[in-house]
């Protein structure tokens, strides 16, 4: 009863050696939200930018363009990891490259969501 023998030990074979599991439905859920993020993020600055904008995005006026502003941002959301999603379904990606870019849609988002960092955007 010797667990390491070759033959009843398929890790020690080798045969999976090299196999990479698909990750671009984790990749496109890590993404998608990365730039859900960031929209809504640009969109809250444009809608405090623009007058014509924020009215866009007045869904519901008793919020303002607030409402709008997260109801487009998570559309964008939903849209982007359905079309990721099917494109990256069962694909093995490189997560570290994903990864990045999702931290920096991430870091921008969150800087844009400084009213100091908008005003100096607006030149207020």
């Amino acid at each position: 009863m010797n667990s390491h023998r070759p033959e009843e030990n398929p890790a020690a074979t080798g045969d999976d050696a090299g196999a990479e599991i698909p990750n671009g439905a984790a990749a496109a859920a890590v993404l998608s939200a990365a730039a859900g993020c960031f929209c809504v993020s640009v969109f809250g600055l444009l809608g405090d930018a623009f007058p014509a904008i924020a009215r866009f995005f007045n869904f519901y006026n008793p919020t303002g363009p607030l409402s709008g502003v997260t109801t487009t941002a998570i559309a964008v959301w939903l849209v982007s990891w359905l079309i990721l999603s099917r494109t990256w379904g069962g694909k093995s990606l490189p997560m570290g490259k994903i990864n990045a870019a999702a931290f920096v849609l991430l870091a921008l988002g969150l800087a844009l969501s400084f009213p100091p960092v908008g005003d100096l955007l607006q030149g207020k």
